[in-house]
């Protein structure tokens, strides 16, 4: 039992226990004595004496207990946290203000510190030596990583029990429609669960690492369709249900493009055929019959025939020409950096460009696009039409966008430029032509003549959008934890080990301080994974409050009404937050405040915000104990963390500090003997004082 109670309350009840046996001694001498004298009358003097005496130990006692607790209690559990915290938290540095917190313990806070001196000079030691053996094995593994990223199929492998342990970047391009995937997350969220389960069940009867099964199956939110190949890995003596390679392609694209051309044929021979078969029976008969007049209406009728084949050859050519555009690979680019390198250009033909327009994401090839608007100047300026041009682009009502080629001087004749786009774009490909460009774009080109006497060439861009910062690109990497292949799983949160657990670690930014009537902002959220954050999975949302900001709370986080406008409500920003946190435990600096806010619209969203929750400021109590400060900034200075200024109250720069500081908190809770979720629900619920435990 005073096993498990802390040194300060263990001393304190040492010194209540010499206070009652010094009141005790002196109640019972002062009744011996009176019980033994014969002198009359001494009850009362010995009594008062007595109580005298006793309020005297008291205030003693107490006087020296506090002393005692100040200097040394208190010293002693500051020395231990901090020792704990250097042992467990790899946080650097000597003791400082512990060390002079200490200073009455004699040479235990030397010792201490020579203990922690030591073990940094250690660990620096292993670590250069860790370092100079795994630098080779580092390499490999990032060239591995960008072989991998670059592979131009999805690549998954997962555990048994269907959980992602690894993914490249065209695994999030073909599963984010159903929500970008995550590691530990389960693979039949994305995909439909028959032939994914099917494919492995035949595999693992197997039990042969080289068999492999091929298999078609479709995404769960969209129905795309995926052709993918299946290979189980080795079992193990620690596995006896290995994991599995997935490899997959999206083929509802191909698939559309063959049912269209195999379409497209069949009209070509019913269309081709029929008039064919006609104009043969046509002239058969042209050969046979001597009539002249008869032989008239039937070279009439032979003419109308080949007239109908000859436009429907030219329709289905056309359609043909079109459909060949829906394959190409055209890609993303800035239109500044398009507009630079055909300013580029210009020069060295030693013509004057000028770029104007909006910032704006094209999809085109740009090498053709820019030899084309190239080709286009020289050909004007050798003309006579100028030699100074404008490039001015301009956004579409709809998805697209238009590109200008301006000049001031004689106008280009229709007829002209259309003989001009069957020529080639460059000597050396001769293949290459401004209509091979055009119809490869899906678009057409021509020349106008405007009221001020502005001569222009307008090239239309079918796919444009505006070029925006948020949110951020997708990093083309890998992202895997080899060791959940082999991680146990439990069937309870509670007796689950803390590094079993998937954690989202968040934080938001508020309208206010009044969780009832202000409204989120922004929120952020990291999740941890197997004891490590995964530094690709990241949530981070602006959210329009539909409300206006006060002045106040934008000189706090920087948020201010022009930047959420645009930005998902809080319903949909919450269902999006809900679904990158499902499965997992949540985990915040001050958790009440920020669940206040979310469960306050759990009925706007359609969700329950009901996942096991921890608070850091609660793990840092039952760490350092009550007394200590517990702010964010107080924690992340005991243990070593650095918040950028620039990050301070932004929510994606508190999260990160609050998950390196729960990683950290980890370990020490692990060695007070808190290894389970229960052991720290039960220790956590201690402090309930300081702060309302959520599950």
């Amino acid at each position: 039992m005073l096993e498990k109670l802390g040194l300060r309350v263990r001393i304190l009840l040492f010194f209540v226990l010499l206070a009652a046996g010094g009141v005790a001694a002196v109640g019972g001498a002062g009744w011996l004595v009176v019980s033994r004298s014969t002198t009359p009358d001494l009850a009362a003097p010995m009594a008062q004496a007595a109580i005298l005496a006793g309020f005297l130990i008291l205030f003693l006692v107490t006087g020296i207990w506090y002393l005692f607790d100040m200097n040394v209690a208190r010293a002693i559990d500051g020395l231990a946290n901090a020792i704990r915290t250097r042992a467990h938290a790899d946080v650097q540095g000597d003791l400082g203000g512990d060390k002079d917190r200490a200073r009455y313990l004699g040479d235990l806070a030397p010792a201490a510190a020579e203990i922690s001196h030591s073990l940094a000079q250690t660990r620096s030691a292993l670590a250069e030596s860790v370092a100079r053996e795994t630098s080779r094995l580092s390499a490999e593994k990032a060239r591995l990583e960008k072989l991998l990223a670059d592979v131009p199929v999805a690549v998954l492998l997962c555990t048994a029990d269907y959980q992602l342990a690894f993914y490249n970047g065209q695994a999030v391009t073909i599963l984010e429609a159903g929500g970008a995937p995550g590691l530990d997350r389960n693979l039949l969220d994305y995909l439909r669960e028959g032939p994914v389960r099917h494919a492995y069940e035949r595999l693992a009867k197997l039990n042969d690492p080289e068999a492999a099964s091929d298999l078609i199956c479709a995404t769960t939110s969209s129905g795309r369709l995926l052709s993918g190949r299946m290979r189980v890995l080795r079992r193990t003596e620690h596995t006896q249900r290995p994991g599995f390679v997935l490899t997959l392609r999206d083929v509802t694209a191909d698939l559309a493009a063959h049912a269209a051309r195999e379409s497209l044929l069949a009209e070509v021979f019913d269309r081709v055929r029929r008039p064919a078969a006609n104009l043969q029976t046509v002239i058969g008969v042209i050969s046979e019959d001597k009539d002249m007049a008869q032989a008239a209406d039937l070279m009439g009728a032979m003419l109308s025939e080949v007239r109908g084949l000859t436009a429907a050859i030219t329709e289905l050519g056309q359609r043909y020409d079109k459909g060949r555009n829906d394959w190409r690979p055209l890609t993303q680019i800035r239109s500044r950096d398009l507009m630079d390198g055909i300013g580029a250009q210009f020069e060295t033909l030693g013509l004057d460009l000028q770029t104007e327009g909006p910032e704006l994401m094209l999809t085109c090839d740009g090498f053709e696009l820019a030899l084309l608007l190239r080709w286009l100047g020289q050909k004007l300026a050798q003309a006579g039409h100028a030699r100074s041009f404008r490039l001015v682009l301009a956004e579409e009502d709809g998805p697209g966008a238009v590109l200008d080629m301006v000049w001031s001087g004689p106008p280009l004749s229709v007829g002209v430029f259309d003989s001009w786009l069957s020529e080639p774009l460059d000597p050396d490909t001769p293949d290459l032509t401004a209509r091979a460009v055009l119809n490869a774009h899906g678009t057409e080109a021509w020349t106008e003549m405007r009221p001020d006497g502005v001569s222009t060439v307008r090239l239309p861009i079918p796919n444009a959008r505006r070029a925006t910062t948020r949110p951020a690109p997708i990093q083309r990497e890998v992202v895997y934890d080899f060791d959940l292949l082999s991680k146990a799983r439990n069937a309870g949160v509670l007796e689950s080990t803390l590094e079993d657990l998937t954690y989202v670690v968040f934080d938001t930014e508020t309208t206010g301080l009044t969780p009832s009537s202000d409204e989120i902002v922004q929120i952020a959220a990291v999740r941890v994974v197997n004891g490590r954050r995964v530094k690709r999975e990241v949530f981070d949302t602006l959210v329009d409050p539909a409300r206006p900001i006060p002045p106040s709370s934008t000189e706090i986080h920087g948020i201010t009404d022009d930047m959420v406008k645009g930005a998902p409500d809080m319903t949909e920003a919450g269902k999006r937050f809900h679904d990158f946190a499902r499965g997992a435990v949540l985990v915040a600096h001050n958790a009440p405040f920020d669940m206040e806010f979310l469960r306050r619209h759990e009925k706007s969203m359609g969700v329950r915000f009901d996942h096991p929750v921890l608070d850091t400021v609660l793990l840092s109590a039952v760490v350092y104990g009550q007394l200590e400060q517990h702010s964010l900034d107080a924690l992340t200075a005991r243990l070593g963390i650095t918040i950028p200024e620039e990050a301070r109250h932004t929510a994606i720069g508190d999260t990160v500090a609050t998950a390196d500081a729960f990683l950290k908190l980890i370990p020490m809770l692990k060695s007070r003997g808190l290894t389970t979720f229960g052991d720290v629900l039960a220790e956590v619920r201690r402090h309930g004082r300081l702060l309302k435990d959520l599950n």
